[in-house]
């Protein structure tokens, strides 16, 4: 059977700049499926376009953390962002928000691969790249969260708008990184995925990290001119990848408390 490739992106938050780019980028390779691993809104200034053209071409769309909480007022941190991040949603997409699927499993070259957010167990338990071998092992196992079906050999994975992969103990974990919210480095970054679909024999199977240039001073001033929240350090981390937290905390920049 013939190759097949997947478009994997995350963690756009609200930036439609960075999000039409990458599309753009997916769309000239001649790639037909994206799946979308979460955190939609929030931070930028256009989720409410972000959902819109999220749910015109993605074929599989994740819950992500911001999907979960900021729809809903009991949970959410009440602030004058959040609050206006919530309102420049649509009320019907609150409810699709918060109703996307915690995970997704497929095949591809005989892998079986799991798709999630953050973790195996929620979509609030951050995992970075620095773990350990426990944590390691537990994006690998059956939650609640994740039902009982067979054990994952790949898992990849958003929420700390850091790419990388790992390989260890016959499974691969990588994470897709961010496309509107890139930390460390500020390009949007997404994977593509390669491999015979739904193969149950071993096959060719490769994860490619593509990032892709955009014009972020754009969506800066779209930002601006929506008079959108914390715009100090939306702009700290579209143009120079250091999270807003660190701005506003005066903390030692880190790009590994994204979410």
């Amino acid at each position: 059977m013939p190759l097949e490739r997947i478009a994997l992106i995350s963690d756009v938050h609200g930036n439609l700049t960075a999000l039409e780019a990458v599309l753009a980028d997916i769309e000239a390779r001649g790639i037909r499926r994206i799946f979308n691993l979460g955190d939609y809104v929030g931070k930028g200034p256009r989720g409410q376009a972000v959902v819109d053209r999220c749910q015109e071409v993605c074929e599989v769309t994740i819950l992500g953390n911001w999907d979960d909480f900021l729809p809903a007022p009991d949970i959410a941190p009440d602030s004058d962002s959040m609050r206006w991040w919530r309102n420049e949603l649509r009320e019907d997409q609150w409810a699709w928000l918060r109703s996307r699927p915690f995970c997704h499993d497929f095949v591809l070259s005989g892998r079986q691969i799991r798709l999630f957010h953050a973790s195996s167990d929620t979509v609030h338990h951050r995992t970075h790249f620095d773990h350990d071998e426990k944590q390691f092992l537990a994006m690998f196992e059956n939650t609640p969260a994740t039902g009982d079906g067979p054990l994952p050999t790949v898992v990849g994975y958003g929420d700390i708008h850091d790419a990388f992969c790992e390989t260890d103990l016959g499974r691969t974990l990588f994470n897709v990184g961010s496309v509107g919210n890139s930390l460390g480095d500020p390009t949007p970054v997404y994977t593509i995925l390669e491999g015979v679909p739904d193969a149950s024999d071993p096959a060719p199977f490769s994860i490619q990290f593509v990032r892709v240039p955009y014009d972020a001073e754009a969506e800066l001033a779209v930002a601006h001119a929506l008079n959108a929240p914390e715009l100090e350090g939306y702009e700290a981390e579209l143009l120079h990848g250091i999270y807003r937290g660190d701005i506003y905390n005066n903390r030692t920049p880190s790009y590994h408390r994204a979410g």
